[in-house]
């Protein structure tokens, strides 16, 4: 795989502070049953790093001292983990909100049957991975039959109530796009999702979240590999909005990788880039003595997160 750092890490983009951290983002692995193209993770079945409940022990006992209000939990695939469920429920029991970025065809996996009915029962927020409401697109990034698996677990979390108008079960999807190029306009594409997969599946969700891919592991790799690179970052850094700096992510969350590390962000993590731009790791633990650093540390993928309509875990920011 082509390591793009060396081509990010020189970089004007805006010195950026955080502010009161309300999300600790959990990584709880990169163990995943897909190997998507677009993915920043470069998760897959191959994988075999886990975070431990001793490390899920202490991010929790970092939530109550920070007091956040979101456990967001990511992976890979988080469900893999094997003490997902016991992080959910502790999470839960702490009146913590709990959000799953689930890939769904996880739930159609022999051995993951559990997935949807234990999310419904501790009202655990979806983010669904669903690229695309076309088959071959989906496919094409993801892999043959993942478009039909994903729409059967859809489904499934539309009967358990995930997603339906005036329900407390919320169900939200995720669109990116398949080449060197911006997702479309947010509310646009939202409306074409819910016309289409309606249509065509009888499925409802909350909201579309659009994100840009980011130059970095698999999707970084391809880009170099096809010739896109260059082509691509002149696209995020042309389409720069200085107004998107005030709502990413990264200023009012940490992301915590499966050995506790500290990062800015999932991008960060995926970069080895410490919190706040340190030449030195910050660790869980060290959170429980002292304060977070003020300073985030940037590089050229950051453009990734203002460009256009800007992207972030949570979708446009304009």
């Amino acid at each position: 795989m082509h390591d793009t750092w060396p081509l990010l890490q020189h970089s004007d983009f805006p010195a950026i502070e955080r502010g009161r951290v309300t999300t600790l983002q959990l990584n709880l692995g990169y163990l995943c049953n897909l190997s998507c193209i677009h993915c920043h993770v470069a998760a897959s079945p191959r994988r075999t790093e886990t975070m431990d409940e001793d490390t899920m022990r202490l991010a929790l006992a970092v939530a109550r001292h920070l007091g956040v209000g979101t456990l967001d939990l990511t992976g890979g695939s988080p469900e893999m983990n094997p003490r997902f469920r016991w992080l959910v429920e502790q999470g839960r029991a702490m009146g913590l909100h709990v959000m799953d970025r689930l890939n769904p065809t996880i739930m159609q996996e022999p051995g993951y049957e559990w997935v949807g009915d234990f999310l419904a029962a501790h009202e655990v927020e979806t983010v669904a991975s669903l690229p695309c409401y076309s088959q071959d697109n989906v496919d094409e990034q993801r892999g043959n039959g993942v478009f039909e698996s994903s729409i059967k677990a859809l489904r499934q979390l539309n009967a358990l109530g995930y997603g339906q108008p005036g329900g407390t079960l919320t169900l939200n999807l995720v669109y990116n796009p398949n080449g060197a190029f911006l997702p479309p306009e947010q509310s646009a594409l939202e409306t074409e999702y819910r016309r289409l997969l309606g249509d065509n599946f009888g499925i409802v969700f909350n909201r579309l979240f659009a994100l840009a891919n980011m130059p970095i592991q698999r999707y970084g790799s391809w880009l170099l590999s096809k010739g896109h690179f260059a082509t691509y970052m002149a696209t995020l850094r042309n389409a720069h909005r200085e107004e998107n700096i005030d709502s990413v992510m990264c200023r009012s969350s940490v992301s915590v990788d499966y050995n506790g590390d500290l990062y800015d962000c999932d991008f960060n993590q995926m970069l080895k880039l410490p919190l706040g731009g340190r030449e030195r790791k910050t660790h869980l633990r060290d959170l429980l003595g002292s304060a977070l650093p003020r300073g985030i540390g940037v590089a050229g993928h950051c453009f990734g997160c203002t460009a256009g309509q800007g992207s972030s875990c949570g979708g446009a920011l304009t």
